[in-house]
C-alpha cells in the first residue's frame, strides 16, 4: 500500500506521519510512505527526524500546486491524506492571496491528480472553522459553512471542491474537520506554544479583546487517530466532525498556561481584538464516534502537561523557527 501525505512536514502531518511510520496503525503497518512539502516557513524536515531513517518513507520537497509533480507522485497511490494547507488567521488578514492559491488552487490540483491517477481514497483534512460561529449548541456535519476569515473561507472553499469531485466524477473523498489542534512540534506562531515559548523567554503574551472566545482543544494525536479511523473506514462523499471536548475561554487558557510555566497575569498583555474574530466553536462528534468508534483519549490537562514540558526541554527546535518566524512577518 502507497500513502501520499501532503503538508507531512507541519505540525499535523509530521505526526501523523510519525505515528504511521512508527506502527500506531497496524493496519497500514506495512505502508510505503510518500510526503509532498513545500516546505514553507511553517514546514520543517526535522519534524519527521524520528522517522527519517526508514525504508517506508519518502520525503520530497515540492509544491502541491504543480500538476506535473502531483501528476508523478500520484502513480500508484492508495491513500491521499491532505493537510497541506496555509492555516494561520492573522496572516490571512494581512494577506490572503496565498491562502487562495495554497488551500484552494493546491487542492484542486490534487482532487484531479488523484482522479486521473485512480486513487482508492482521498482524505481531505479541513477545520471547524469554516463553520463559522456559534454562540449555543454545536455543530453537526450538516450545518452549513459561514466562514468569517479569509483563513476558513478558503478551508470552505477546498472543502466544497472536495465534496464536487466526489458527487461529479465518483472520487472516493471524505471530509475531515477538526476543532483546535495543541500538541508538540506545533509552529510558535499558534497560541499555546507562542504563549509558552514568550512565558520561558520573560516575554508578555496578547490576549485578544475581553479573552471570552471560545475554543475546543483537540490533541494532535487524537486528532490523527481521528484521521486514520476515517482513511480505514470512512464512507466517501462524507463528513466527520473530530473534536477533543474540551472548552476554554482563551482567558481560561492562558490562566493555565501561565500555571504550568509558573508565571503570573502580569506576563499577559491585552491586545486590541482580532477582525471578524468568531466567538465560539464547538463541534458535535457523534458521527464519527457512532460510526468509526472515535473518543478522545488524551486528558487536556495531560496533554498540555506534556507540551508544556517537551517545549521547556526543545529551545533548539523552536528558537530558530521563531527567528524565521520574524523574517516571515509575523
Amino acid at each position: 500500500m502507497r500513502v501520499l501525505v501532503t503538508g507531512g512536514a507541519g505540525f499535523i502531518g509530521s505526526n501523523y506521519v510519525r505515528r504511521l511510520v512508527g506502527g500506531a496503525y497496524p493496519a497500514m503497518a506495512d505502508a510505503e510512505v510518500v510526503v509532498l512539502d513545500k516546505l514553507t516557513y511553517a514546514g520543517n524536515e526535522d519534524n519527521l527526524a524520528p522517522v527519517a531513517d526508514s525504508p517506508r518513507l519518502r520525503f520530497v520537497q515540492g509544491d502541491i500546486c504543480d500538476a506535473k509533480a502531483v501528476g508523478e507522485l500520484m502513480t500508484g497511490v492508495d491513500l491521499v491524506v491532505h493537510f497541506a494547507a496555509e492555516s494561520h488567521v492573522d496572516r490571512s488578514i494581512s494577506g490572503a492571496a496565498d491562502f487562495v492559491v495554497t488551500n484552494v488552487v493546491g487542492t484542486q490540483t490534487l482532487l484531479q491528480g488523484a482522479l486521473e491517477a485512480g486513487v482508492g481514497k482521498f482524505v481531505h483534512v479541513s477545520t471547524d472553522e469554516v463553520y463559522g460561529s456559534i454562540d449555543e449548541g454545536s455543530w453537526s456535519e450538516d450545518r452549513p459553512l459561514l466562514p468569517n476569515s479569509p483563513y476558513s473561507a478558503s478551508k470552505a472553499s477546498s472543502d466544497l471542491l472536495a465534496r464536487a469531485f466526489h458527487r461529479t466524477h465518483g472520487l472516493p473523498v471524505c471530509i475531515t474537520r477538526c476543532s483546535n489542534n495543541y500538541g508538540t512540534y506545533q509552529f510558535p506562531e499558534k497560541v499555546i506554544p507562542l504563549f509558552v515559548t514568550n512565558l520561558l523567554d520573560g516575554k508578555k503574551v496578547p490576549l485578544y479583546g475581553d479573552g471570552l472566545n471560545v475554543r475546543d482543544w483537540l490533541h494532535v494525536d487524537d486528532h490523527c487517530r481521528g484521521i486514520q479511523l476515517v482513511a480505514e473506514g470512512g464512507a466517501a462523499g462524507e463528513i466527520y466532525n473530530i473534536g477533543g471536548g474540551t472548552e476554554l475561554t482563551n482567558r481560561e487558557l492562558t490562566e493555565r498556561l501561565l500555571d504550568a510555566v509558573g508565571a503570573d497575569w502580569s506576563s499577559v498583555e491585552p491586545v486590541t481584538d482580532r477582525k471578524g474574530h468568531d466567538r465560539r466553536y464547538s463541534v458535535d462528534i457523534t458521527k464519527i464516534s457512532t460510526e468509526l468508534g472515535y473518543a478522545p483519549q488524551v486528558s487536556f490537562a495531560d496533554g498540555l502537561a506534556d507540551t508544556v514540558r517537551w517545549y521547556r526541554e526543545n529551545r533548539q527546535w523552536w528558537e530558530p523557527l521563531r527567528q524565521r518566524a520574524a523574517l516571515a512577518g509575523n
